[in-house]
C-alpha cells in the first residue's frame, strides 16, 4: 500500500515549487528584454538553465541517496529562493544569467521528489505515486503563469519576489511536516557521483534499461521541442495571440491534472505499467501527427488533450518501469540521471524544432514529433519484452 501522508506532503511540496517556477519562467524573456537583450540571448539563457540541471542533477541525486531526501529537497528550495531574489534585483544580463544558473543547479526538486515516491511506494503502486507528482507539476504550471501574469502588471520584480516567498514558505512546510523517506540503513555508502556522463554509463547496465532510457529520451525530445514551438505554430497557422495561448496552456494543465491525478490511479492496477506506457505513447504519436494536419483551430483542443492524456499515462509508467530496475540505495542517482537526460532534451529539442520550423514550415516539427514518439513506442515495446528483462536479471544475479 502507498503510505498516504508522505504522498500528500510531497504533492504539496512539488505543487508549491512549481507554482513559483510557473510564476517566473514565462516572464524570463521580459527580464532579458528589459536589459536590452536579444531573442538569441533569451534562447541562450533558457538553455543555460537546462545545461546547469544536466551538470548538477546527478550530484543532487547522489546526495539524496547519501544524506536522505528531506535535506536535499530543502537545500534545492533554498537555492531556488535565492535565485528568484537575485532575479528580482537583477539590473544586468549577467545577474539574470547568474540567477538562472543558480536555479538550474539547485533545480533537483522534481528528481528528488520522484526518488521520495520510490521510497514510500511498492513497485506495484509506483506509477500511481509518480502520477501524483505529475499532477502537482501540472497544477503548479497551470496556476503559476496566471498568478505571475497578474503580478507582473505592478512590475517584473514582484513575480520574482513572490516566487521567492513561495519557496521560503515551502522550506518552512518541509521543516515542519515533511518526514524523511530514506532510512539510515538504506542510504548509499559509495562515492558521490559528480559526472553526468558517468551517470549515464552506470544507468545503462543491460539492454532493458538502455531501451527504456532511449524511449524516455525520444519522448521528451519531441515534447521539449513542441512545448517551445507551439506559440509560433498557433500564431502562424491560426493567428493566435498571447491570450489564446495562455488559455490553451491552462487547458493542457487541466488535462495533465485529470490524467495523472485521477485516471492513472484507476487504470494502473487494471492494466499495468507496460500497457499504460505503450498505450500512452501510441496515443501521443497519433495525435501529434494529426496536429500537423489540423485544418481548424478548435480541433487543437481535443488533439492536444489526447497528447496530454498520452504523456500523462506514459511518462509515470516509463519512470516506474525504470525505477523498478534499481535498489533503494540508487533511486536518487537514477532520478538524477533521468533529470540530466531530460535536460539534454530541453537543450536540443527547442533548437531542433525551431530550425525545422524556420526551414521546412510550421507543421513539420509536429510530423517529426510524431515520428520520434513512434520510435519511442518501438523502443519501449522491445525493451519490455520478457527476454531482455530476464537476461538482465540473470546478468545482475551473476554479478552479485
Amino acid at each position: 500500500m502507498i503510505r498516504r501522508s508522505p504522498l500528500i506532503f510531497i504533492f504539496i511540496t512539488v505543487l508549491i515549487d512549481m507554482l513559483g517556477y510557473g510564476m517566473v519562467v514565462p516572464l524570463l524573456p521580459f527580464f532579458v528584454e528589459a536589459q536590452a537583450g536579444s531573442g538569441l540571448m533569451v534562447g541562450l539563457i533558457s538553455a543555460l538553465y537546462a545545461l546547469m540541471q544536466f551538470i548538477a542533477a546527478p550530484t543532487i541525486g547522489s546526495l539524496s541517496d547519501r544524506f536522505g531526501r528531506r535535506p536535499v529537497l530543502l537545500l534545492c528550495l533554498a537555492g531556488t529562493a535565492c535565485a528568484y531574489i537575485v532575479l528580482g534585483l537583477a539590473d544586468s544580463l549577467l545577474l539574470i544569467a547568474l540567477a538562472v544558473a543558480l536555479d538550474g543547479i539547485t533545480g533537483g526538486t522534481n528528481a528528488t521528489a520522484q526518488a521520495y515516491i520510490a521510497d514510500v511506494t511498492t513497485p506495484e503502486q509506483r506509477a500511481r505515486g509518480l502520477g501524483i507528482v505529475g499532477a502537482a507539476f501540472g497544477l503548479g504550471l497551470m496556476l503559476g503563469p496566471a498568478l505571475g501574469g497578474l503580478l507582473s502588471g505592478y512590475g517584473l520584480w514582484l513575480p520574482a519576489f513572490g516566487a521567492a516567498t513561495v519557496a521560503v514558505i515551502n522550506i518552512g512546510f518541509g521543516l515542519l511536516v515533511l518526514p524523511e523517506s530514506l532510512p539510515l540503513e538504506h542510504r548509499s555508502r559509495g562515492p558521490l557521483n559528480v559526472n553526468p556522463f558517468i551517470q549515464f554509463v552506470a544507468l545503462q547496465s543491460g539492454r532493458y534499461l538502455r531501451g527504456m532510457l532511449l524511449a524516455i529520451f525520444l519522448l521528451n525530445l519531441a515534447f521539449a521541442g513542441l512545448q517551445s514551438n507551439f506559440p509560433l505554430f498557433s500564431m502562424e497557422q491560426f493567428d493566435w495571440d498571447a491570450r489564446d495561448n495562455g488559455l490553451f496552456f491552462a487547458f493542457v494543465g487541466v488535462c495533465a491534472v485529470v490524467t495523472q491525478g485521477l485516471l492513472l490511479g484507476v487504470l494502473q492496477p487494471r492494466i499495468g505499467e507496460r500497457r499504460l506506457a505503450l498505450f500512452g505513447l501510441a496515443l501521443m504519436a497519433l495525435a501529434l501527427l494529426l496536429v500537423a494536419l489540423v485544418p481548424q483551430a478548435w480541433l487543437l483542443y481535443p488533439l492536444v488533450g489526447l497528447i496530454a492524456l498520452g504523456s500523462g499515462l506514459a511518462i509515470p509508467a516509463l519512470t516506474a518501469l525504470v525505477s523498478g530496475q534499481v535498489g533503494e540505495q540508487r533511486q536518487g542517482a537514477l532520478m538524477g540521471g533521468l533529470q540530466s537526460l531530460l535536460s539534454v532534451t530541453l537543450i536540443v529539442g527547442p533548437v531542433l524544432a525551431g530550425l525545422i520550423f524556420d526551414g521546412l514550415g510550421p507543421p513539420v516539427p509536429y510530423l517529426l514529433g510524431g515520428l520520434l514518439v513512434a520510435l519511442a513506442w518501438i523502443s519501449a515495446a522491445i525493451a519490455t519484452g520478457e527476454g531482455w528483462r530476464r537476461d538482465d536479471a540473470v546478468a545482475a544475479a551473476r554479478e552479485a
